[in-house]
């Protein structure tokens, strides 16, 4: 999980397996990253955990409007 204060994905960051904004971020050990929609990311991630450093942002999905996005 995520422990920064402000998210590290941007919604210009998309899936690398269907193009949805991304919340997930697996830095490869041998190098290279791949980005994951929340769903892609709970089929993939299982796998990658020993081979990359995980950044997980999908409780940006929950959590509840800020009055800032309300506002826009």
């Amino acid at each position: 999980m995520n422990t920064a204060l402000a998210p590290t994905l941007t919604a210009a960051d998309r899936c690398d397996r269907c193009g949805a904004q991304a919340y997930i971020r697996a830095r490869l050990h041998v190098g290279g990253e791949l980005l994951f929609c929340a769903h892609h990311g709970r089929e993939h991630l299982p796998k990658l955990r020993d081979h990359a450093e995980i950044t997980d942002e999908s409780d940006r999905l929950t959590e509840p409007p800020t009055v800032a996005d309300v506002e826009a």
